[in-house]
């Protein structure tokens, strides 16, 4: 993205946050989090990306009733920001943090496979040793 275009983004990001906290009154909206905004470079689409806390069913009211405020949320856009153009906005649900969760527990599946228990004893020429092998011994360079 350019520079403008990025302007563009945070003033849509900061303008939508402030109009979903204070002015969009459908029930719908809930736990609604602004995560990001591009644009496209003709400035024309901003496709808004939105977390929401709930369930399945609480994500999809919620992405509804977004979607249905999309006129108005465009409209206070249009005139509170003096656009040229008030681009259309098309809403998304961000699964970014879902699937930045199951790779940190997969991870950490991993990590408890490979990690030998509390009462396991290190076998020899591993990091508790340190890189002279065993406590005490030493290599002699002859």
């Amino acid at each position: 993205m350019t520079t403008r275009t990025e302007r563009l983004a945070d003033l849509i990001r900061d303008e939508v946050a402030r109009l979903l906290l204070r002015e969009v009154k459908d029930p719908r909206i809930g736990f609604v989090t602004l995560t990001g905004v591009r644009v496209t470079p003709d400035l024309r689409q901003a496709r808004l990306f939105v977390s929401v806390l709930g369930d399945e069913k609480a994500r999809d009211a919620a992405l509804t009733g977004l979607r249905h405020s999309a006129p108005f949320i465009q409209r206070a856009l249009f005139r509170n920001l003096r656009l040229r153009h008030s681009p259309t906005l098309i809403f998304e649900i961000d699964d970014s943090l879902e699937r930045g969760d199951r790779i940190e527990h997969i991870i950490q599946q991993l990590h408890e496979q490979v990690t030998p228990g509390p009462d396991a004893d290190p076998e020899p020429g591993t990091a508790a040793d340190g890189p002279a092998g065993p406590a005490g011994e030493q290599e002699e360079k002859g």
